[in-house]
């Protein structure tokens, strides 16, 4: 992949702020040289604004924080450095000319990070964690999934139905199935609350718009949604930008894979405003026979950072029609022909062109951020999720009575080709809270929760048959619901014992109430002639969990350091486990 096009308007900004510096009818004098770090990281700043007051003299800094500067006989002796999140400083240059630190302080600021802390380890936790940051994701990021962006990852395995990590992809951590991985996005559960899978092809391009992902292995820290048995995936969307943006991009790969997408942000205004918007495109032909993808999405942000506060609402969808691919193959045919697809092939002939999976996923999420005192903050998050889609299949000499068909007369045909659909309509809404005190650097402690409320309609749909028998168009063979409420709380500690000695509590309580119409057997008749029959039966299951996990830290030295956890991972059976 490469960039076709990129343009700052932080270059444009500051090539336009010389201008009146190189027809300035002051008379130039001394020169003044210097450096505008941060004052808290002592990180330089670029394109802070270096001015000696009383004059249009001025310039922005470089990549290095660098700056120099010509004063004016007719201006002050003293400069203004302003830069936007940081208070501004003056500063009087009567008696040094060169080489000077200035060193500018942050405004009360709240960063992105705040919504993502609650559920996310440092260095003093004893749980196994891997930080992936924005670079390290721009240098992977070639248009595939989030798996394949974390597939370096120590313990990480990664799969493609179409062999070219774009379309539907696995991930396994430790060995683990995805269902039982625990994915959030900002802190807000992604696993669908019926299967707890993730499904990536939903998310076309979502690397674009994160700033950083955190992995945990093993039972991570508690978090919202479906539990963690083998790892946690915590994404978080971009950050704010201090300058404006734009930028194109788009790259062709392999399998006449090809991306294109396009960037635009207003960085941080003066009036504490912030968007950023996102479009990509996504084709991919695929290693495997027919494995086409065909990919759309975007991501829109809006942000407002107060002076003890950050609003921000994030809207983001993926669209996705890809063939089928899922199915696998003999070990035997894979010998001869590794690229054989047998989706579609029960039609006679060439297979069916229209066996695909076609789905949308919109997201919605508000969040809001208070800093009630320097070292206490408290976070409140509201969310919404959208899916709706189909896959289609073709399906030869099925009974129509699984079909809910009749036939219309003795002696005609009880079995027919078929086209039919299963979809899949479902609302997932919520809200999770969550603060943070931390009155020194020996003790911090957290507390949060939320509650979910999922909705999922399941019914099918015969859309052509050889022999259709009674059916209308729109018929359902079959129509059935789930319904999930999920509530839980949780409390972290974190306790510095000794100079090296850190120790970690984190207890959960979680509870489930799942509503779903599922198949039980109930016995007809009276003895000796009883019967079993499958009925489909409306059901309901309550079940509470208890997750404690406690453990401790000893930092060896800079770098290295040993610990030792125990944690307890309480998780609800799937929808397939209740009802198959």
């Amino acid at each position: 992949m490469f960039n076709l096009f990129l343009l700052r308007k932080s270059a444009f900004a500051a090539f336009l702020f010389t201008i009146p510096l190189l027809f300035s009818p002051d008379i130039q004098a001394q020169t003044i040289t210097g450096t505008v770090l941060d004052a808290q990281s002592k990180d330089p700043l670029i394109g802070a604004a270096v001015r000696q007051q009383g004059t249009t003299r001025g310039v922005v800094t470089q990549d290095d924080g660098s700056f120099e500067l010509q004063l004016s006989e007719n201006g002050e002796e003293e400069l203004l450095i302003t830069f936007l999140g940081y208070k501004d400083l003056e500063v009087d240059v009567s008696d040094e000319k060169q080489d000077l630190e200035l060193f500018l302080y942050p405004e009360t600021y709240i960063g992105d990070d705040v919504f993502v802390s609650a559920v996310r380890v440092d260095e003093t936790s004893p749980i196994t964690f891997t930080n992936v940051d924005r670079e390290e994701i721009e240098r992977r990021n070639l248009g595939q999934d989030v798996p394949y962006l974390l597939q370096n990852t120590p313990s990480v395995t990664t799969t493609s139905d179409a062999g070219a990590g774009v379309g539907y992809t696995g991930i396994r951590i430790r060995g683990v199935d995805p269902a039982r991985i625990n994915v959030t996005i900002n802190g807000i559960p992604v696993n669908d609350a019926e299967s707890h899978g993730v499904f990536w092809v939903d998310l076309p391009d979502l690397a674009s718009s994160i700033e950083n992902i955190q992995v945990q292995r093993g039972v991570g820290t508690s978090t919202n949604g479906a539990g963690a048995f083998g790892a946690t995936i915590n994404l978080q969307t971009s950050s704010s930008s201090p300058e404006p943006f734009g930028e194109i991009n788009t790259g062709i790969g392999s399998f006449n894979t090809r991306k294109y997408n396009v960037r635009l942000g207003s960085g941080l205004m003066e009036n504490g405003w912030q968007f950023e918007g996102r479009l990509s495109k996504i084709d991919s032909d695929g290693f495997i026979d027919r494995a086409s993808s065909d990919l759309d999405s975007y991501f829109l942000s809006a942000s407002h950072h107060g002076e003890r506060s950050l609003l921000r609402a994030d809207v983001f969808t993926g669209k996705e029609i890809t063939y089928q691919a899922w199915y696998g193959i003999e070990e035997s045919v894979l010998e001869n022909n590794r690229t054989f697809n047998e989706a579609g092939t029960e039609k006679s002939g060439q297979p069916y062109e229209d066996q695909v999976d076609d789905y949308q996923q919109n997201y919605y999420q508000l969040h809001y951020s208070y800093q009630l005192q320097e070292n206490w903050n408290a976070n409140i998050s509201a969310f919404y999720t959208k899916g709706f889609g189909y896959y289609e299949e073709y399906k030869a000499e099925e009974s129509l009575a699984d079909y809910s068909i009749s036939t219309i007369e003795p002696g005609t045909p009880t079995e027919s080709d078929l086209v039919r659909r299963r979809w899949l309509d479902n609302d997932y809404y919520g809200t999770i809270f969550a603060t943070r005190y931390a009155p020194s650097d020996t003790w911090n402690v957290t507390f949060g929760g939320g509650y979910s409320y999922y909705d999922g309609a399941h019914f099918g749909e015969v859309i052509w048959a050889r022999y259709a028998g009674d059916s209308e168009n729109n018929d359902r063979y079959y129509d059935n619901d789930g319904i999930k409420k999920d509530f839980n709380l949780y409390g972290k500690l974190q306790y510095q014992l000794t100079e090296k000695l850190n120790s970690y509590l984190d207890l959960q309580v979680r509870t489930i109430n799942y509503e779903f119409l599922g198949n039980d057997i109930v016995q007809t008749g009276t003895p000796p002639n009883v019967q079993d029959n499958l009925v489909s039966l409306r059901q309901e299951d309550n079940l509470s969990f208890f997750n404690p996990k406690f453990g401790l830290v000893y930092n060896l030295n800079d770098g290295q350091r040993a610990y030792a956890s125990f944690g307890v991972g309480g998780k609800e059976p799937t929808r397939d486990e209740y009802v198959n």
